[in-house]
């Protein structure tokens, strides 16, 4: 059993009841916990299992009770769970802390909707995780492959709904996706919808547009996804205008944006392979570009060499991240990718995003598709 206790000023690392053993009676143990005392007012704990891989084993949980031995302050709740929530399922629960005079936070079902093209050919072999944050902490890494509802599968398009419960996270800003494998394998994610479940509105989308090159004998694949856009309801207008709030930028201006692709200066830098980005702004996201009229170059992407190209968008505001990438054709594809400068003349704004790395499935992680993010510039 393992708890981790969420403050106002953050959370604890993973308390194991291993060897935290002081007092046992029948039906009843007594755990004393040192936590640091920079947590703060504690708001959420959160109770799992840790180490039962290959092992059926069950924890019934009744009552949870602990007091503050300084103030003597205490907080009791009846649990009547099991862990896991079911078969290969779940191992965590959480729960808010209410404490006298304190308004505590509530429980949430959330709805997480992952659109990929083969994950569920690959589910029985393949473990993911995803850990929601947002302003209120997060939800620990919660496995996604067990329990799959509103499965709809196609040709090349697939989704699934992924339900849990958490204490309330307040407004959403990434998710951090775990990805391990028992075979190799490449699983194509397109996006995450995330939304709770009583409501229609509203709902994170985080787009992924990723092929991650799953290797049994390596680590397991970390990936932290920004929220790319919200959908917002409006209850004062019809549902043809009830939309994202991205529709409202259609009518809007075009912005041309100067993009600078620098390659860098090693043996097998440059590719000939279709190089694509997609810009991320506060208010809203580019589509996918091909970067293939270099204005400098008729053959881009070479050792040492900076290509510009402009594109024209809906105005997307500053600018956050930018995903790029290429599909890995042709002979020696492998590109190492030095940096991306972005200017937005409408803005008198430039962004510089560093990567100083391959892009290669035959290099380091295998990724041939990164997410970055700006670095600030000194003028």
């Amino acid at each position: 059993l393992v708890m981790v206790f969420y403050g106002s000023n953050g959370k604890s690392d993973p308390v194991s009841m291993e060897n935290e053993v002081e007092h046992q009676a029948e039906n009843q143990i007594t755990y004393d916990i040192h936590l640091p005392s920079d947590l703060g007012m504690l708001y959420k704990v959160r109770l799992g299992l840790q180490g039962l891989e290959n092992s059926i084993s069950q924890l019934s949980l009744c009552h949870f009770k602990m007091q503050n031995t300084s103030t003597l302050d205490t907080f009791s709740l009846t649990i009547n769970k099991t862990l896991p929530l079911s078969l290969n399922g779940d191992r965590w629960i959480e729960f808010p802390v209410e404490w006298p005079l304190k308004e505590a936070l509530s429980v949430v079902t959330y709805h997480l909707t992952v659109f990929s093209r083969n994950i569920l050919s690959e589910r029985n072999l393949v473990h993911m995780t995803a850990c929601i944050h947002g302003t209120h902490g997060d939800t620990g890494d919660r496995p996604l492959l067990w329990s799959l509802q509103n499965v709809q599968q196609g040709e090349d398009n697939e989704s699934f709904l992924v339900i849990m419960d958490a204490v309330e996270l307040g407004e959403l800003d990434k998710v951090v996706l775990l990805i391990s494998s028992e075979t190799d394998c490449k699983l194509d994610i397109k996006k995450l919808h995330l939304k709770e479940a009583v409501k229609e509105h509203p709902t994170y989308v985080f787009e992924v547009n990723e092929v991650f090159s799953v290797d049994a004998n390596k680590p397991e694949i970390q990936r932290e996804i920004p929220v790319s856009f919200v959908i917002r309801g409006d209850k004062q207008k019809n549902d043809t205008e009830n939309n994202v709030h991205k529709v409202h930028s259609q009518a809007r201006t075009l912005t041309e944006y100067t993009i600078k692709v620098h390659t860098g200066d090693k043996r097998g830098a440059g590719t000939d392979a279709n190089v694509h980005i997609i810009l991320f702004g506060n208010e809203d996201k580019s589509e996918i570009f091909q970067l293939s009229q270099s204005l400098e170059h008729q053959d881009p992407f070479e050792r040492g060499k900076v290509d510009t190209f402009k594109i024209k968008t809906k105005q997307l505001g500053s600018l956050h991240s930018i995903e790029i990438g290429h599909d890995g054709k042709g002979f020696a594809s492998g590109w190492f990718l030095e940096k991306v400068e972005i200017t937005d003349a409408s803005r008198n704004s430039v962004y510089c995003f560093n990567c100083n790395r391959w892009l290669a499935e035959d290099e380091s992680d295998g990724r041939t598709v990164v997410q970055l993010y700006p670095q600030p510039l000194d003028f």
